[in-house]
């Protein structure tokens, strides 16, 4: 059984509140839904994360 370090995670737009999930390890820039304000840029395999971190998913 193989296991992953890739994680789903829930972050809030500081900007609009938007609750959204994100893909740890994007490969492109991630908006909000809402607002269009930047939570994330890849970097490197990970993602930097610019929104506030509500939850980590399984």
């Amino acid at each position: 059984m193989s296991t992953s370090n890739s994680k789903f995670i829930k972050v809030r737009c500081d900007k609009c509140k938007n609750e959204q999930v994100i893909f740890g390890k994007a490969s492109t820039k991630i908006t909000c839904l809402v607002c269009q304000t930047e939570l994330a840029t890849p970097k490197g395999g990970k993602t930097n994360i610019s929104a506030r971190i509500l939850e980590v998913l399984n």
